[in-house]
C-alpha cells in the first residue's frame, strides 16, 4: 500500500512517553505522534534516521507521525495501524495463497469476547477469523513477537482456539514490518503466555502464519512467507 501522503527524514531525539517522540526536521526540534504503543527501545535510539508521514487533520496536537526508522541499513515501518491495511490488500489481491478461496472480507468483526481484525467467508459461507500483529522486533534476521507483555493478544489467541472448536476456520498472521528476515518466534523472554497460547493455538488447529514486507519511503506491502520456529 502507498502512503499518498508527504514523507520527511527527520533525527530521533527521544521518547518521552508512549505516544510521543521528540525528533529534529529541517534544523528545529519537534514533537511528533508515535502510532506504536510497543517499547521499541532497540530501534528508537537518539540520532537515528526516522521518517515523519505529514498528516493533514487539523484538530490534532501534532503535524506528523513517526512511521519508519532506520536500523543499520534496514527501513522498519513501526506503524502499528499500517498491518491491516497492509494484510487487507493482500487478501483482496490473493497474496495469502491458503486464503485466496473467501472472496468476502470483513473488518473487525466479534466472535466471543474478542473482536477479530478480519471475518472472511466464502460462497459456500464457510467461516474463517484471521487475526493480525504487527512485528517490529528483530534480531539477524529472527524477529519475535512480542515486544511488550500483551494479555489481549494471548486472549485473541485463545478465541480463535474456541472458534476452531465450533468449527470455524481460524488463524493469526504475524506481518513483520521489514523486508530482511527469515525466521519468526514467539518471544518467551518477554511474554511466555502469549507463547504458550500460540503453542496451544498450533496444536488446536489453528493457522500461524508469518510473512515479511517490502518497505521503502512512500510505502509498504506483504512480501514472502517466512519460517515459523515455536
Amino acid at each position: 500500500m502507498k502512503y499518498n501522503k508527504n514523507i520527511y527524514e527527520a533525527i530521533f531525539i527521544n521518547r518521552p512517553n508512549r505516544f510521543n517522540a521528540k525528533v529534529i526536521l529541517n534544523e528545529e526540534e519537534i514533537v511528533v505522534h508515535v502510532p506504536n504503543t510497543g517499547r521499541c527501545r532497540e530501534l528508537l535510539i537518539e540520532g537515528v534516521k526516522v521518517f515523519l508521514r505529514e498528516e493533514e487533520n487539523p484538530n490534532r496536537k501534532t503535524k506528523y507521525d513517526l512511521i519508519a526508522v532506520m536500523k543499520g541499513d534496514m527501513l522498519i515501518s513501526i506503524d502499528s495501524q499500517i498491518p491491516n491495511k497492509v494484510v487487507y490488500e493482500a487478501l483482496v489481491n490473493g497474496k495469502i495463497e491458503k486464503l485466496k478461496k473467501y472472496k468476502s472480507i470483513l473488518r473487525e468483526k466479534t466472535f466471543g469476547k474478542s473482536r477479530f481484525d478480519f471475518k472472511l467467508s466464502t460462497d459456500s459461507e464457510e467461516i474463517y477469523y484471521l487475526e493480525v500483529k504487527g512485528v517490529t522486533l528483530e534480531n539477524n534476521g529472527y524477529a519475535r513477537f512480542p515486544d511488550a507483555p500483551t494479555e489481549r493478544g494471548a486472549r485473541h489467541i485463545l478465541e480463535l482456539v474456541q472458534a476452531k472448536e465450533q468449527g470455524f476456520g481460524g488463524g493469526i498472521l504475524f506481518l513483520i514490518q521489514l523486508e530482511n528476515v527469515n525466521k519468526f518466534s514467539p518471544n518467551d523472554d518477554t511474554d511466555p503466555d502469549f507463547a504458550n497460547a500460540l503453542r496451544l493455538a498450533s496444536e488446536h488447529g489453528v493457522d500461524i502464519f508469518a510473512y515479511n514486507c517490502k518497505v521503502d519511503n512512500e510505502g509498504i506491502a506483504i512480501n514472502e512467507q517466512v519460517d515459523i520456529i515455536l
